[in-house]
């Protein structure tokens, strides 16, 4: 059951609770979410300046190329802080909150080892982005090392589509405009249609709890085996698109291309209005703005958050952005004229200044603010559907919560509307998290992914005279090697089948070793022959704890097991001489 947040923002749902978290000037934590926004924004200028307010901060993770685990994040004010101890500080009020509401109603729960925790993160997340969240779990609290199965990373775009397809009719809104079957109704004019999905998630935002349904649903009847769809989840930060196909009776399903996207969620909306103020007022004052007054700027924003969800393709009247008095009085000081003088010398024709102390935005200028963020959605879907391994899809869903915007929906609708049926669940933006309880509950039900990257090692192969290059040549005890050879694990967007297994096996250099690393290469491509070859980059490392290896019988052997279908990388060892197993780790954080 998922409770309802406190807090929020008059006529802004609050089924999700913004991310948003407040650390006092120790750097302990305070508060999260709604709270943590409206408590930062109660704070003295000159004390806000002490404490960390960090927000929307999941998608630096993606963004930060050499995510390390010391990697570091900025609050607004410019303080710094790890961005480990950021996201344990999240995670484990998450699981207070969680926890306190499983013994209200199980007074006799045990909290340890009772509970599996589920993490969603985007599919096109590379594997330290995965590990940093793992690694933050475990710095939470949430669950020991010593039990990583109690955690799953989910998949966001993987859990939608588990609970996508146990949707019931009632709990959908088809935006399609393909033409009715023989003597069935006339589709809903698509403003009716909307006017329809903003009436049903009003009414379900009135019910403070809300049950997961883990029964087969009506679309499921309409399904077939074989067929085809695209889950699209278009969140605050990334926008993550995944084909799956569906396998019957057993109800499983089965990837058909890597998951592929971007950073085109709805932040995108934000940062083109932070772009337009810029053009208008400067970048130097909008920058100053917010370093001097963190807490109107974030006052800022909650009103430019309230009108976007108003935006809609229909409507004809001007959206009103109230500036905060200090924005007014801030700029007035600092360029000796008025905000009104601004922005006619600004010459942005499309926004007016109301002497209420609003910014007038004509719908068109409304629509500029999302039109790139709306098209780099719509080119990227249309990409995906022109791929060979992507024909023949019957149902396009559109869920996470930027899918909320009707701006986005009609868009969807008049590109993909004629040759695919474009649904989107009711209660949209808590698809993720209740797909995720599926999940949870019954993990293997995605049965085959497909391998975002090449993965493999570097190896010594015999040197091979007009093959190898020269530059290549190794001599070694009399024997001509051949260095840097690309030894594939798996290849990019190849089928990967849940519990299969890449083996291959490693000889200490040297009697009595204890501890051996293997530095693993990724790459983009298919057609890797050397380490050096240029997009191949060192990606991670296999480390195993050799331990004594007891009397010398021989050479030791330790063959490895990696796993490259789950949504983690994982890999197991085995010394073949005691057939006693070797603690292996991988680790894609330590670059």
């Amino acid at each position: 059951m998922m409770r309802k947040w406190e807090g929020g923002d008059p006529g802004v749902a609050n089924q999700k609770t913004p991310t948003s978290l407040l650390l006092t000037p120790e750097g302990t934590f305070h508060s999260f979410g709604y709270t943590a926004r409206d408590c930062y924004h109660d704070l003295d200028p000159e004390e806000a300046r002490e404490w960390f307010y960090f927000e929307k901060f999941k998608m630096k993770i993606h963004s930060t190329s050499d995510l390390t685990m010391k990697t570091e994040l900025e609050a607004v004010n410019g303080k710094k802080m790890p961005a480990l101890e950021v996201f344990a500080h999240a995670l484990r009020f998450f699981k207070q909150h969680a926890v306190q509401e499983l013994k209200d109603q199980c007074p006799s729960l045990p909290e340890s080892d009772a509970i599996r925790w589920v993490l969603t993160v985007p599919a096109i997340w590379k594997q330290p982005a995965k590990q940093f969240m793992r690694e933050a779990a475990y710095k939470a609290g949430l669950v020991s090392p010593e039990t990583p199965e109690q955690l799953l990373i989910a998949l966001e775009p993987e859990a939608a589509s588990i609970y996508c397809r146990k949707l019931r009719l009632h709990q959908l809104i088809e935006l399609s405009c393909r033409a009715p079957a023989n003597g069935a109704e006339p589709p809903q004019p698509i403003d009716s249609s909307f006017r329809q999905a903003r009436e049903q998630l009003r009414r379900s935002r009135h019910s403070r709890t809300f049950l997961v349904e883990s029964g087969v649903g009506e679309l499921w009847s309409e399904m077939q085996a074989g067929d085809r769809y695209i889950v699209a989840d278009c969140g605050g930060g990334t926008v993550d698109l995944t084909v799956h196909q569906i396998e019957k009776p057993q109800g499983t399903l089965k990837e058909l291309y890597k998951a592929s996207g971007g950073p085109y969620g709805a932040v995108g909306v934000d940062l083109a209005f932070e772009k337009l103020l810029c053009h208008i007022f400067g970048d130097d004052f909008i920058a100053t703005f917010k370093a001097k007054r963190p807490a109107a700027w974030v006052d800022l924003t909650i009103a430019f958050e309230a009108r976007k969800r108003a935006a809609a393709p229909s409507r004809s009247g001007p959206l009103n952005i109230s500036l905060p008095f200090s924005f007014i009085d801030f700029y007035r000081k600092h360029r000796g004229t008025t905000v009104e003088t601004a922005l006619r010398k600004s010459n942005v024709n499309l926004v007016k200044w109301s002497s209420q102390g609003m910014l007038r935005m004509s719908p068109e200028a409304m629509n500029e603010l999302f039109q790139p963020t709306i098209t780099h959605i719509i080119q990227h879907i249309d990409a995906l559907l022109k791929k060979p391994e992507v024909q023949g899809i019957k149902f396009l869903f559109l869920v996470g919560g930027f899918a909320e915007s009707a701006m986005l929906q009609r868009a969807v609708q008049a590109s993909f509307g004629r040759c695919c049926r474009v649904i989107v669940p009711q209660d949209v933006g808590l698809t993720i998290l209740k797909g995720a309880v599926l999940f949870g509950s019954t993990p293997g039900v995605v049965r085959v992914r497909r391998s975002p990257l090449t993965y493999g090692v570097g190896v010594l192969n015999k040197f091979v005279e007009g093959k190898h290059p020269r530059e290549k040549l190794l001599v070694k005890e009399g024997k001509n090697w051949c260095t840097d050879i690309f030894e594939k694990f798996v290849s990019v967007d190849q089928s990967v089948a849940l519990g299969e297994v890449v083996q291959r096996s490693y000889c200490p250099a040297r009697p009595g070793q204890r501890r051996t690393i293997i530095n693993i290469y990724c790459c983009d491509t298919d057609d890797v022959v050397y380490i050096t070859d240029p997009g191949v980059r060192k990606c991670g490392t296999i480390s195993l704890e050799l331990g004594d290896a007891g009397p010398a019988r021989g050479r030791r052997e330790i063959r490895t097991s990696m796993q490259f279908g789950d949504t983690e990388i994982k890999v197991t060892a085995l010394d073949t001489r005691t057939a006693r197993s070797v603690r292996a780790t991988i680790d894609f954080l330590s670059n």
